[in-house]
């Protein structure tokens, strides 16, 4: 049953995310950006293909490079599907919260209103808190060396962006986003 809830929860995801774009996209509103302000961004999607491979290649048997696990404990991969349903609930309550204003990449030309409220009054990366804690939620169901990799590698490309975005921020809202960063925490 982890094992299932964990490789849902990439799909859950994704499509979370797909059908926010989509809908935002009848009202006018274009969403994606990814890859514009960095071309480097484009090794993401074929990286994450290999993540996602490795979670469902777990639950559903697929050959892997690696099927050795470092541990074994039934309470530990229940706290990993706790971890991927805390992190799916996060992303929904962001996606709401972030209204029209929902991108995917940096959109210099058309960036949308500050949103602080919702989940962004109690962080101000509730999305990138809400991937973090899929990772290591789905770490702990399948605790691989690769998915241990993946997790090391994507805190640091996650605050990588979060510094990036950050610093565009500073630039677009000036004074109300740096009263935003003095009351509200960067994650948690």
């Amino acid at each position: 049953m982890p094992a299932t809830f964990a490789a849902l929860t990439l799909l859950s995801v994704v499509g979370m995310v797909v059908a926010r774009n989509l809908m935002l996209r009848r009202q006018g509103v274009q969403t994606m950006h990814f890859g514009k302000l960095d071309r480097k961004d484009f090794l993401i999607p074929p990286i994450a293909a290999v993540y996602f491979y490795t979670v469902l290649g777990h639950a559903f048997g697929w050959p892997l490079a690696s099927t050795q696990l470092f541990f074994q404990s039934e309470a530990l991969a229940w706290m990993g599907v706790g971890l991927c349903a805390a992190g799916l609930a996060v992303q929904a309550w962001a996606l709401v919260s972030f209204g029209r204003s929902f991108r995917v990449g940096i959109d210099t030309e058309h960036p949308g209103n500050l949103i602080t409220s919702g989940a962004f009054a109690c962080s101000r990366n509730p999305i990138y808190v809400a991937f973090w804690f899929i990772l290591l939620g789905q770490f702990l169901v399948f605790p691989n060396w690769v998915l241990l990799l993946y997790l090391v590698a994507a805190t640091w490309l996650l605050h990588r962006q979060v510094l990036r975005e950050e610093a565009f921020m500073g630039e677009q809202y000036g004074s109300a986003y740096a009263e935003y960063c003095a009351g509200v925490r960067r994650y948690l």
